[in-house]
């Protein structure tokens, strides 16, 4: 049986704008809005939502994002609900949207996004909140095209694609609303891997192997997760308040079960088992 097959059934959220599917320590998110899976403040309140069950749900050790079909991960904001609302609307609608992709990145499990068919404008935003991007060759493009429609990446675009790729490339791409294929894409740092794959199963199926590498019995997930942890805050921090989280973090460590586990097994020669614990 494949992994995906051995997922639960998916599961609709509230608003059945994404769907949860889970098994062997995997969530496995996917947004699910036809026909490009733009987002709106449905999906991203259906995104929250699946968030927090995944942060809460002790048997969830990685987070897998994907989108419905193969064409598109998510083609951004939903463009004509944007048009038929109002201004203020639209920036609660950032607001919550922020709020939620700062959910997903504060969550100490190991987030992969799996990029098949074009992630372009919000829906790279939402891919560039996870920790890992890992992309199938040929399915898509990807790029902030937001220029085109005279606003700029409004769910944290500025800010994570400068943290990814530099100021000024950032800003280059950003300014032109160039599209990259995902090769180009991993060259310049904003895709972790591109993987061939005869079909967008195919492809899941790898990325989901990849997440389950990272969930015990083989893994330490706990400690992975807060690697993520003080990577994700401690970036943004002077380096001596980084260095304190990192110690803080690390004690945690050493109170575990895992940690305890680890340091046994070295001693004693033989492989660990891990409990996530």
């Amino acid at each position: 049986m494949t992994r995906l097959n051995a997922l639960s059934t998916p599961e609709p959220m509230p608003l059945g704008k994404v769907t949860w599917r889970s098994g062997g320590g995997v969530a496995l998110l996917t947004l699910k809005n036809p026909p490009a899976n733009g987002y709106s403040y449905d999906m991203m309140r259906d995104l929250d939502h699946a968030i927090l069950r995944a942060r809460m749900d002790d048997d969830v050790h990685t987070i897998v994002l994907s989108g419905a079909g193969e064409k598109f991960f998510c083609a951004g904001a939903d463009i004509s609900m944007l048009d038929a609302v109002t201004p203020a609307f639209k920036y609660m609608f950032c607001l919550h949207a922020n709020e939620t992709l700062l959910r997903l990145e504060h969550t100490p499990k190991l987030v992969i996004a799996a990029l098949g068919g074009h992630c372009v404008g919000g829906g790279l935003e939402v891919a560039l909140a996870a920790d890992v991007r890992v992309a199938r060759r040929g399915s898509g493009k990807c790029g902030l095209p937001e220029v085109k429609l005279g606003v700029l990446p409004g769910t944290g675009g500025t800010q994570r694609l400068a943290r990814v790729v530099g100021k000024g490339r950032a800003i280059e791409l950003m300014a032109t609303g160039r599209l990259l294929d995902y090769d180009e894409a991993a060259a310049l740092g904003l895709v972790e891997r591109v993987i061939d794959a005869d079909s967008d199963d195919a492809f899941l199926e790898e990325v989901l192997t990849q997440a389950a590498a990272f969930a015990p019995p083989t893994a330490a997930s706990m400690a992975i997760g807060l690697m993520k942890r003080a990577v994700q805050t401690g970036a943004d921090l002077p380096l001596e308040a980084g260095l304190t989280l990192e110690r803080e973090l690390q004690a945690r460590l050493f109170a575990s079960a895992d940690a305890r586990e680890g340091i046994s097994a070295y001693v004693q020669r033989r492989g660990p088992v891990f409990s996530g614990r």
